[in-house]
C-alpha cells in the first residue's frame, strides 16, 4: 500500500502535528505550519488527528495511488486535479487506484496540506512523523520526497471505507469546511498580535510604525520563519539579552532592524528582542506568506487572542460532530 511520487515538486514534506514534549533538549515542535488545516484534512478523509500527511511548498507534486483512497487538500490557492478532474479545496474525494494526483503552482499562497485515508505510514520519531529538515530525521528519512520515491500508507479507517463507498459514482463529495479553514491565504494579511516580551526596549514611534506600515517579506524565508525586507526597526534600549524560549508566532527584531515572525520550524531559545506574538489563529495565514507580499500588524488583547482561540476550539467540535453524519 503506497503512493508513488512521480514528481516531488519544489518542496514537499511528510508532517503531523508535530514534536510535542522535546523542546527543552532543543528539538523544534515542527510539524505543518498550519496544524489546523492538517487536522481538519484528516478530519475529512476519516483519519486519526495524529495521522501524517504531506505538506506542498510551491506544488510541483504528481503522485500516483496504488489503491483506492479519500484524500482532501487544504492550503493556498492551488489547481489540484486528479486525472483530469479538477479538484475544489476542502472537498474529499476518490483517488483511485492507477490514477494520478496533480498540484500545480499556487496563485495565491504558498502551502497546501494533502490528507490521504490511512494517513502516511513512516516511523514514528521522537512521538512524531514529521519531517525535521534541519535536524534530518522523521518523515522519509529526514528529508524531502525525490521523484521516485513510494510513499508508505497506512490501511482505511473504516470510517473512509464507508466515504470511499459514497463516493464510487460522485467522486467528489459536495460539502467541505468553512472557507478560512481551507483557504487561509489571503492577498492583503493583516496579522494580529498581542505585545512581545520586549516591547519596551522600542520606543513609541517604532512602535506605532510595527502597527502603521507596510512589511514585505523577504525571499529569505522558509520554515523556520518569515523574514520581512522592510521596513527596518531599531530598539532604542542596546545590549545582548539572555536567551530564553521562543515558540512559533514570536516576532523577532535582529540587529539588522528586519523583523522576523517565527514558524514551527523554529529554534527553541532565541536572543533578539520580541516585539511581539503572532496569535494562534492567524499561523494559518503567516504559513501562506511568500517573498514580495505585503503584510500589516494590528494589536488585539490576551483576552481576545484567548477568546478567538476558543471560538476556533468550539466550531471545530461542533464540526466534528457534523462530520459523523457523513460517515454511518
Amino acid at each position: 500500500m503506497n503512493a508513488d511520487i512521480i514528481r516531488a515538486g519544489f518542496l514537499t514534506t511528510v508532517q503531523d502535528l508535530g514534536r510535542a514534549g522535546f523542546r527543552q533538549f532543543g528539538v523544534p515542535v515542527g510539524g505543518a505550519l498550519d496544524p489546523h488545516a492538517l487536522d481538519v484534512a484528516n478530519l475529512l478523509v476519516g483519519n486519526d488527528k495524529a495521522a501524517a500527511g504531506l505538506e506542498i511548498t510551491f506544488g510541483g507534486l504528481h503522485l500516483r495511488f496504488s489503491e483506492d483512497r479519500i484524500a482532501t487538500w487544504c492550503g493556498g490557492e492551488f489547481e489540484v486535479r486528479i486525472d483530469s478532474i479538477a479538484i475544489p479545496v476542502g472537498h474529499p474525494f476518490l483517488a483511485g487506484a492507477g490514477e494520478q494526483l496533480v498540484v500545480d503552482r499556487p496563485q495565491t499562497g504558498c502551502r497546501a496540506w494533502l490528507a490521504i485515508s490511512g494517513g502516511v505510514d513512516v516511523p514514528i520519531v521522537l512521538g512524531s512523523r514529521s519531517t525535521d529538515l534541519r535536524g534530518n530525521f522523521g518523515g522519509l528519512d529526514g528529508r524531502p520526497l525525490h521523484d521516485g520515491d513510494e510513499l508508505p500508507l497506512g490501511q482505511n479507517s473504516e470510517r473512509a471505507m464507508i466515504l470511499l463507498e459514497r463516493l464510487r459514482n460522485e467522486r467528489i463529495a459536495g460539502w467541505k469546511p468553512p472557507h478560512d479553514w481551507s483557504s487561509p491565504a489571503q492577498r492583503e494579511p493583516v496579522l494580529r498580535f498581542v505585545v512581545g516580551a520586549d516591547q519596551d526596549r522600542f520606543n513609541a514611534s517604532t512602535l506605532q510604525r510595527f502597527t502603521n506600515e507596510t512589511f514585505i517579506v523577504s525571499p529569505d524565508s522558509d520554515r523556520m520563519g518569515v523574514r520581512f525586507d522592510a521596513p527596518e526597526l531599531k530598539p532604542t534600549r542596546a545590549g545582548d539579552l539572555i536567551s530564553e524560549a521562543v515558540a512559533p508566532g514570536t516576532v523577532q527584531v535582529p540587529p539588522s532592524g528586519k523583523p522576523i515572525l517565527l514558524l514551527g520550524d523554529c529554534q527553541t531559545i532565541g536572543g533578539y528582542p520580541k516585539i511581539a506574538h503572532l496569535i494562534t489563529v492567524d499561523l494559518p495565514i503567516a504559513a501562506q506568506l511568500r517573498a514580495g507580499d505585503q503584510v500589516h500588524f494590528r494589536e488585539v488583547s490576551l483576552a481576545d487572542a484567548h477568546r478567538l482561540w476558543l471560538e476556533r476550539e468550539c466550531h471545530l467540535a461542533q464540526f466534528r460532530q457534523g462530520l459523523d453524519t457523513h460517515f454511518a
